[in-house]
């Protein structure tokens, strides 16, 4: 239990829904579909697409999404891979011979063909209790007369100002600026798109007048893309990865997400005493930093689209693990891990719900970099994701650019479950840290006997390219120590991620937990 002298925030006890994201409307929009007879499927497609509106520059409908789903009366879960693929005449021989050594992150080469539209269309039709017309009806009027910006909405809306441009510069920025909290920030074109889809479902998005739309301004800035690559865009059901943490399975998205970055992770930490160092001391960040190192070493040489991924296997194996950390040094830093093969970025967001029936979402949804591509749609305004940019150009390499491939994602839900049954869907957002993160959040429960928010709301550090980053949460006399390590300690301009998490207790009640690093909340009823 909190020190209620102190400032944070209790967890949220319900019984019959929850939700839990980071905006608050996003949290009630999920629980008004609940309440009205949706599902939990229902109610995370609605908040998701809601987040588009609240969290621009963290997702939208040009972006894409990956699902956990447990169904009602099951502890089973279910991967839905809602990530969108490169256009059919992408090259990275094309991109190699003008003389780059990466994908650009604002061009039109680094836009994969958005798939989260595909996915919500998916999870509706195999899940969902009302329909896309009812799911999506009800958000339209906010698309068309806006909401008020958030307060770290318009912080990160800030950072990203020189991302936009064309016609997207029009639509998200208020005379040339990012606007201030309180404005009433509107995307009337999407509310357009969102009547198609509820109308017409995944044809309203794929073909059509809207699917032309973004063709058109692709090519307009040099892309390939075509009214093929859109119609194509189909999402897989695949089969999730786990592995056991202490008891504890961590159940994860396989590739071309990076789950297997955070299973890798866990297997490495498990050979250590955790327990036995401070949570918040140098020693506990200090092996953490390696153990990332290590494991994020292996995401950059490993992880591709599945159909590339050849050694999966090998990279979630006890023995790779051990032989891992044996390298750590307890008492000295190693070298940073090789160049990630997508470029560092920290926006997405993340919900999930769980409803009276314990069918259990975790969804996450995103545009990659903060306003993604910069490119929006002309005439409907939908801002273009830059996920082409996980792509490498590296010849030869299982995630080298190609047609019709997906890049190795960074973006990953999470579940828990104990003894079989599922008890937590959960995710921490922040790009490249969400593996770190999943292992932090499930080592803070586990080896430390912290709630879910009590987990969630402390002091983060991560190894990111170089730089070991560590949160205001720590105290000076920890970064000198890292720093006497070998560590390259620097505080972070914003915070480390962000994560939202519902556990379901065993006598029947649920609870609820989000982060205070953002605007959201979890809500029940």
């Amino acid at each position: 239990m909190r020190d209620f002298h102190r400032p944070g925030r209790s967890p949220v006890l319900a019984t019959e829904g929850m939700c839990a994201t980071s905006h608050p409307l996003g949290a009630k929009i999920a629980l008004d579909t609940l309440a009205r007879g949706g599902n939990a499927v229902d109610a995370a497609i609605a908040g998701a697409v809601i987040l588009g509106l609240c969290e621009p520059q963290m997702t939208g409908l040009g972006g894409d999404a990956f699902a956990l789903i447990s169904p009602a009366g099951s502890d089973d879960v279910r991967a839905l891979n809602g990530s969108g693929r490169a256009p059919a005449a992408s090259s990275a021989q094309r991109l190699r011979a003008q003389g780059l050594a990466a994908v650009p992150l604002t061009s039109a080469d680094a836009v994969t063909v958005p798939g989260a539209v595909d996915a919500f269309c998916t999870l509706s039709e195999s899940y969902g209790a009302l329909g896309l017309e009812d799911t999506l009806g009800p958000l339209v009027p906010y698309f068309e007369t806006g909401v008020p910006v958030a307060p770290r909405v318009a912080f990160d809306w800030t950072e990203a100002v020189d991302t936009l441009q064309g016609g997207a510069r029009d639509l998200y920025l208020v005379d040339g600026s990012a606007p201030a909290p309180g404005h009433r920030f509107a995307l009337p074109g999407q509310a357009d798109v969102l009547r198609r889809i509820a109308a017409e479902g995944r044809a309203g998005f794929y073909d059509g007048e809207v699917a032309e739309d973004m063709v058109r301004s692709l090519r307009a800035m040099g892309g390939v893309h075509t009214a093929e690559d859109f119609a194509a865009v189909r999402s897989d059901w695949t089969d999730p990865i786990a592995s056991p943490y202490k008891g504890i399975e961590l159940v994860e998205h396989p590739p071309n997400g990076q789950g297997a970055t955070a299973i890798l992770m866990n297997n490495i930490l498990a050979r250590f005493d955790i327990p036995a160092m401070d949570p918040v001391g140098a020693r506990r960040a200090h092996i953490e930093a390696e153990a990332a190192k290590l494991a994020y070493d292996a995401r950059n040489r490993l992880l591709a689209d599945p159909d590339h991924t050849a050694r999966l296997d090998h990279m979630l194996a006890p023995e790779t693990a051990a032989r891992l950390a044996d390298l750590i040094n307890p008492k000295r830093a190693m070298a940073a891990a090789a160049p990630l093969t997508e470029a560092v970025h920290k926006d997405t967001i993340y919900i999930t719900v769980v409803d009276r029936d314990r069918l259990a979402v975790s969804l996450i949804y995103s545009i990659f970099h903060s306003f993604g591509s910069g490119i929006a749609s002309d005439r409907f305004g939908i801002l273009m994701q830059n996920r082409g940019a996980g792509f490498t150009l590296e010849r030869w390499h299982p995630n080298e650019m190609g047609p019709g491939k997906r890049p190795m994602h960074t973006i990953i839900p999470g579940i828990l479950r104990e003894a079989g049954r599922v008890t937590m869907p959960f995710g921490v957002m922040g790009g490249a840290y969400q593996p770190n993160g999943h292992h932090r959040f499930l080592s803070n429960m586990v080896d430390f006997g912290m709630d879910a928010q009590t987990a969630i709301d402390a002091p983060r550090s991560f190894a990111d390219g170089g730089v070991l980053k560590v949160e205001r949460g720590y105290s000076d006399s920890v970064r000198a120590e890292l720093y006497a390590m070998g560590h390259d300690v620097r505080i972070p301009d914003t915070p480390i991620g962000g994560a939202q998490a519902i556990r379901i207790d065993a006598s029947g009640y649920l609870e609820g937990a989000s982060d205070p690093r953002k605007d959201g909340c979890a809500l029940g009823y």
